[in-house]
């Protein structure tokens, strides 16, 4: 009762101002009062606080949210007890049922793409799963790599060989890795080829075997880069495309190969798509907010007497 009520007391205080329903704690004892809908809702958080706590989890308030937002259609619990990775007392898990089935693809698929916006962790899910399939030995190497293509402003001529000046595009899978992996231990995977981070043009000729290949911010990608990439799918090794149709930061004109891969590839077999959206987002609320906004303000620009 201790892990599931949280410290203070604090994730109990938490179901009982967003479920609909009276919720009334005696000892161990828990009972819900309201409609039946309502006590459902709670009965299936508690539940899956309770499974949780006994698999070795420490149920937060975000925890106790998720449920519920879940328990609308059905358990959370398959999808919030499927732990990808543990470091350092960190579990990196799905959140929400869009990320699972994002998950579940990747595991089944040769080739996945998470489409989805900011926050909604296509490229931390994404690199969770690679390193747990090279720490298994599933696969003998991880390669992440992105177009080289600026958001929008000029990076001028940075200093540094090549990779130096391509850093910056990387720090995002850079800090992903960086939580999962010990940092002498990632240092000596980059010095023996086992991690792999380049720009998308550096993939060109190449045959990746064995490999558990990431393409990050596909949307800025080209029909004709996306299909070289595609192509360079070797034997034992899969590939996750993330991107985000509402980022491009192509010229004006340019197709996003992202959207003409969606076209050309969907129901070709071992390939998966996967949508998220802003439910899905598990930073801060406000993101969700600004995501709105920019989707709002969108349809309103595309519709201006709507």
């Amino acid at each position: 009762m201790l892990d599931v009520f949280g410290e203070r007391d604090m994730v109990l205080r938490r179901i009982e101002e967003i479920v609909e329903c009276e919720v009334v704690v005696r000892g161990n004892e828990i009972s819900l009062k309201g409609s039946e809908d309502a006590v459902n809702r709670a009965e299936a958080v508690f539940n899956g606080l309770v499974e949780l706590s006994e698999k070795g989890h420490h149920p937060t308030t975000e925890t106790a949210e998720r449920l519920y937002k879940m328990s609308e259609g059905g358990d959370g619990r398959e999808v919030l007890g499927d732990v990808i990775l543990t470091h350092r007392g960190r579990r990196v898990a799905p959140k929400t049922r869009n990320q699972k089935q994002y998950t579940d693809a990747i595991r089944k698929s040769q080739v996945a793409f998470g489409i989805g916006p900011a926050g909604t962790g296509k490229t931390y899910l994404a690199v969770a799963l690679a390193v747990e399939a090279l720490n298994r030995g599933d696969v003998a190497r991880i390669i992440l790599t992105r177009p080289a293509v600026e958001a929008g402003e000029s990076l001028g001529f940075l200093p540094g060989d090549m990779m130096a000046k391509v850093d910056p595009y990387f720090r995002p899978l850079y800090d992903a890795l960086y939580e999962m992996v010990d940092p002498a231990k990632f240092q000596a995977h980059l010095e023996r080829g086992i991690i792999e981070i380049a720009p998308l043009a550096f993939m060109r000729g190449r045959t990746l075997n064995d490999a558990f290949i990431i393409l990050d911010e596909a949307q800025n990608t080209t029909p004709q880069q996306m299909k070289m990439f595609l192509t360079r799918l070797g034997f034992g090794s899969r590939m996750v495309l993330t991107g985000d149709l509402t980022q491009v930061d192509l010229p004006r004109g340019t197709t996003s190969g992202l959207h003409d891969a969606r076209r050309a590839l969907d129901g070709v077999e071992g390939v998966s798509f996967v949508s998220m959206g802003r439910d899905d987002i598990v930073r801060s609320d406000l993101v969700m907010r600004i995501v709105d906004a920019y989707e709002e303000a969108d349809e309103q620009s595309e519709n201006p007497g709507g």
